[in-house]
């Protein structure tokens, strides 16, 4: 595997940075002409992938540099339109790797899907009757999806609850069950809606009851991605600002967010700044990945920080995540989109587990640089000045003016698109 250490990769110009990566990954002619071809995702794919397709919509594609998993080097594509995000994740990464790297895992790989029954006649004894011929509803289940089940995946399990028992109102009462199913590297969104469909007949004939609601659920909290880092303090060292009190600065700023509801907002935006880019380069759904992060983020009845940060014995800087993953290397746009067939390939990605990893990973490492930046000079100086080259297009730079009205803006320090037009037209005369 290519190191993803990249010296002076940002650099480049985009043209180096190819050929570096055709030589890097041996890529094919057609996925190198896929980075430079506007067209990739064409019109003609598009349409056959959603509904009333007028056109494409293109993100700013990246690479996040330096990532060291588990002993394996990862150069990971973003597809994301906010300047800083790609190289703060690079940054911190490059850090990380100096202390060994990220250490990621997960736990089982199984997504769920929902049946919901109302008007039982008696829902306690429903609940039972269910749990009585569980076995034969899982096997209705598998038989209903038999290619996931050749490929090893399948139904794993199966419970159920009764919500609302005592309320007032007939709409409330519902019993739920739920199928814990193995998707292998499918996200399997269609494969469980399949199932839950199939069975549901089944379901009301057991509880004498009604069918209404059957579909996966997105909070998928039976699969689960952790990373960790472990970090000395004199990596941590930023210019004025000892490596003890950056790791100090980091676990208040994490504080913060456990403990207020405000700040976790924003706090968790700037993990999935790391997340969703990536979700999005492979070609996964970036909205069930959301929806689930931020409800594992109120599991205990309070919705705080989807990082932990705390200080070792050794006095080492530790940070932690844990979020479910509703993704998948197959089915979907993930090898529909050329460039998210692409983004799969430069990660050498074997399995939906090790993708989910190396997103996690991406998360906390972003977490990190934001984190580390409000400790230190402030979140907006780094941001800002990558910020810049965006400002200085939108106030009319072209060409090599771009660079140099950014800096100018920058040396100013008016970073706004006023000030890149009047430094524009100054420029011009």
């Amino acid at each position: 595997m290519t190191s993803s250490r990249i010296s002076g990769f940002y650099n480049m110009t985009v043209e180096e940075r190819r050929a570096l990566l055709r030589e890097a990954f041996t890529l094919t002619d057609a996925e190198t002409q896929n980075l430079s071809n506007a067209d990739a995702l064409t019109v003609g794919k598009a349409d056959n992938m959603i509904e009333n397709v007028i056109g494409t919509y293109q993100l700013p594609f990246g690479l996040g540099l330096n990532f060291l998993i588990n002993g394996k080097e990862y150069v990971v594509p973003m597809a994301i339109e906010e300047a800083s995000v790609v190289a703060s994740a690079s940054h911190i990464a490059k850090i990380v790797r100096e202390a060994g790297g990220f250490r990621t895992e997960s736990k089982e790989r199984l997504m769920i899907g929902q049946i919901q029954v109302v008007g039982c006649p008696d829902f306690q004894e429903a609940k039972q009757q269910i749990l009585r011929q569980k076995d034969i509803l899982m096997k209705a289940a598998d038989n209903a999806y038999p290619s996931i089940v050749s490929r090893g995946g399948g139904v794993r399990d199966l419970d159920v609850r009764v919500l609302n028992e005592n309320d007032a109102s007939s709409y409330s009462k519902m019993l739920v069950m739920h199928i814990y199913v193995d998707t292998c590297d499918a996200m399997g969104a269609n494969m469980i809606n399949t199932m839950v469909e199939s069975i549901a007949p089944i379901v009301e004939e057991i509880t004498k009851g009604k069918v209404h609601l059957r579909i996966l659920s997105n909070y998928a909290d039976r699969s689960l991605a952790t990373a960790k880092c472990v970090i000395p303090p004199h990596l941590l060292k930023t210019g004025s600002f000892a490596g003890e009190e950056v790791r100090d600065g980091v676990i208040h700023a994490y504080e913060f967010a456990a403990s207020d509801p405000y700040r976790a907002v924003t706090h968790n935006k700037g993990i999935m700044n790391g997340i969703d880019p990536v979700v999005i380069a492979t070609g996964n759904d970036w909205r069930a990945v959301e929806a689930g992060a931020h409800a594992y983020a109120a599991r205990n009845g309070h919705y705080g920080s989807m990082t932990t940060w705390s200080k070792d014995e050794e006095g080492n800087l530790v940070g932690e995540i844990e979020l479910p993953m509703s993704i998948g290397t197959v089915g979907g746009a993930t090898r529909v989109h050329p460039l998210a067939d692409f983004s799969l390939s430069v990660m050498q990605i074997e399995s939906a587990e090790e993708l989910a990893q190396v997103i996690v990973a991406v998360g906390l490492a972003q977490n990190l640089g934001a984190l580390k930046a409000l400790a230190t000079d402030g979140i907006q100086k780094g941001h800002m000045a990558l910020h810049s080259r965006s400002v200085a297009i939108a106030g009319g730079a072209t060409g090599e003016m771009i660079d140099v009205i950014a800096k100018q803006l920058v040396e100013q320090q008016e970073i706004r698109v006023g000030k890149a037009k009047e430094l524009v037209e100054q420029y011009k005369q």
